[in-house]
């Protein structure tokens, strides 16, 4: 990874910004953020060094650019055709740009832009619902070859799966606040972005849990050097067909505690049988309800990423159909909230296994009422 800043200093513009880390490293060392200048490394895509190489080499890896600014700052408009410049002649090269101004990047690029530039990605940030909902359509009516997105710091749930829907997002990350100030992130949110993106196909990473975390209802305080170690550990990051949810470590409920929250679900509790399936499962025998509710879980949920996950499951014409919807067993996102078996996993046979004592269990019990 290489780093190039052409210029330094921003202006905040949005709640993500509050607690910019630029602006308090600055403020540590006495310095304004608000201050935009040029840098001695305005021209590092260029520079070479005594045996007349390039510093910058593909061996650099992606080359993060503007990090302590922003790239289509209005203050910068008189420098930035120069870097698009260095950036048009360095096409051995991978630029990497994230921006909380997406709105002003198609008054901001060459006239030679096109469709976009293969060697350039552009990342447009969005900490909340409100930003995204803004920011992710420009982001995706322009003409940008690479796009992606990141919700950091991460300031509440976020739902962009209308967004990632549309094939046009190639990897989406996350992660929560670091710093004094921080303010909290819960893994609530970082978990249903996830599933949002495994149902759509596109690449995740969990990046950091930030300064304050929040798991479970439990508020956890971590430092620095802890917050991208535990987000890493948690192995919560995704790629579609790499197996990575394997390394997830979770606990199955306790039955009785998984009953007992199911009864006080106003819309888990409302699911019961009819006589007419009650009937149907006496005559068929427990053990048949059994093979079927196999076959159901097997063929509907056990991928990685089922089928129209979400909607797989109809709520009526069989009985394990709607013994699936009474226990959350209906697809993976609930599977997950309920029983706490991550998204992005195929299932193995103990936990098909499980969910099937489940349905049966439930099923057992209507039959008996």
């Amino acid at each position: 990874m290489a780093i190039w800043n052409p210029w330094h200093g921003c202006h905040k513009i949005s709640p993500g910004c509050v607690n910019c880390y630029v602006y308090r490293r600055d403020e540590s060392i006495g310095k304004d953020a608000s201050i935009v200048k040029k840098t001695g490394d305005y021209n590092l895509p260029m520079k070479k060094n005594r045996q007349g190489d390039y510093k910058l080499t593909a061996e650099d890896g992606v080359v993060f650019t503007c990090m302590t600014s922003d790239f289509f700052l209005e203050d910068a408009d008189e420098w930035r055709q120069g870097c698009w410049d260095m950036i048009r002649e360095r096409r051995d090269l991978q630029f990497y740009i994230i921006t909380k101004r997406i709105d002003r990047f198609a008054q901001c690029i060459p006239t030679d832009w096109g469709n976009g530039w293969d060697h350039v990605t552009i990342c447009a940030t969005c900490e909340n619902q409100e930003r995204t909902d803004y920011r992710l359509p420009i982001l995706l009516d322009l003409p940008i070859r690479h796009r992606e997105v990141i919700c950091e710091p991460m300031l509440g749930e976020i739902n962009m799966e209308k967004y990632l829907g549309t094939g046009l997002i190639a990897h989406v990350t996350c992660g929560g606040e670091s710093g004094n100030n921080a303010r909290p992130c819960d893994f609530r949110w970082i978990q249903e972005v996830r599933r949002e993106c495994i149902r759509c196909g596109v690449p995740f990473t969990f990046k950091q849990t930030g300064a304050v975390f929040v798991k479970d209802g439990k508020v956890y305080h971590l430092e620095r050097k802890l917050q991208i170690q535990q987000a890493k550990k948690s192995a919560y990051s995704y790629i579609p067909g790499m197996g990575m949810a394997e390394k997830i470590v979770y606990k199955l409920p306790e039955r009785r505690t998984l009953f007992e929250r199911l009864r006080k679900s106003d819309f888990r509790s409302r699911f019961h049988l009819s006589d007419k399936e009650k009937v149907y499962i006496a005559e068929k025998g427990i053990e048949t309800i059994r093979r079927h509710a196999q076959d159901f879980v097997s063929k509907r949920l056990s991928a990685e990423n089922p089928e129209n996950d979400g909607k797989q499951t109809p709520m009526k014409g069989h009985p394990v159909f709607i013994a699936q919807h009474a226990t959350a067993c209906c697809c993976r996102s609930c599977l997950e909230k309920w029983h706490h078996i991550p998204t992005g996993k195929a299932l193995n046979q103990e936990e098909q296994s499980y969910i099937v004592d489940v349905l049966i269990e439930w099923l057992t019990g209507e039959c008996g009422r």
